[in-house]
């Protein structure tokens, strides 16, 4: 068989082609690769970056809102609840919880949208909610993946917390990074992946708990020397009473 010279360059010439085909798809294959990579990495900062700042405009929207009542009411309430004494020994002038039975109508939970100021500071037990239309405050909903913050008065001091069950990879980067945004002792992460964690140093039945499968958030307004962080992920403020590594 005789193959012409024009032939044989056809033949080559479709071989070469097939070949730059080949490295093109390759070149694709590998720009895609590199393209996504970055933008997953992306999406994953951007999540965090949301999950912070959801978080700490609604701390420093509560932290505002609670002030603002301290600074109206400074005497808080001085009246007895039967059960733990005079309301002016529980962090006085801080809001007290709103499950007390000294309230005239108490919540059912402590969780924070519930929280009152006193309506009058001397002899009343009906207090006003914060978080309400005739306050003009109204409380955000919970950040996304969390759960509504808790509020507590505590003789260990007074905290909100939130929590969370999900286990998507950027939570522990945006809480860490969040915690960093706050003094050491002031807010702590409670890992309760492995069981229940109590958040306070008399563990009653009743205490707030980290509940088993979740992590917890928690920011302090207020700590006395029997504060304990229990659970403490980073070790920055330990655990114990008053905190291995806090004053």
């Amino acid at each position: 068989m005789i193959i012409t010279l024009n032939k044989f360059k056809s033949i080559s010439e479709t071989g070469s082609a097939f070949i730059y085909i080949l490295v093109a798809i390759a070149l694709l294959a590998a720009l895609t690769t590199s393209f996504m990579r970055p933008s997953s990495q992306q999406t994953t900062a951007q999540q965090s970056f949301k999950t912070i700042s959801n978080l700490n405009s609604q701390i420093d929207f509560v932290r505002s809102a609670i002030q603002e009542c301290v600074i109206l009411h400074p005497d808080g309430d001085r009246g007895t609840d039967g059960i733990s004494g005079l309301i002016g020994t529980s962090n006085t002038p801080y809001p007290i919880n709103p499950s007390s039975t000294y309230l005239d109508s108490p919540d059912a939970n402590d969780q924070l949208r519930h929280i009152r100021c006193p309506g009058d500071p001397g002899t009343s037990n009906d207090h006003e909610d914060i978080f309400t239309g005739r306050s003009g405050k109204f409380l955000p909903p919970p950040a996304d993946l969390f759960e509504e913050w808790i509020y507590q008065n505590h003789a260990d001091g007074v905290f909100i917390y939130t929590e969370t069950t999900r286990t998507d990879a950027f939570l522990d980067t945006a809480l860490q990074k969040l915690d960093d945004e706050f003094s050491e002792c002031e807010a702590d992460i409670i890992d309760a992946t492995g069981g229940e964690i109590e958040l306070t140093s008399t563990a009653v039945a009743t205490d707030p708990k980290c509940p088993s499968g979740s992590k917890c958030f928690r920011l302090w307004l207020l700590t006395n020397a029997s504060a304990v962080y229990n659970g403490d992920t980073d070790g920055e403020e330990g655990s114990g009473a008053g905190g291995a590594n806090c004053p």
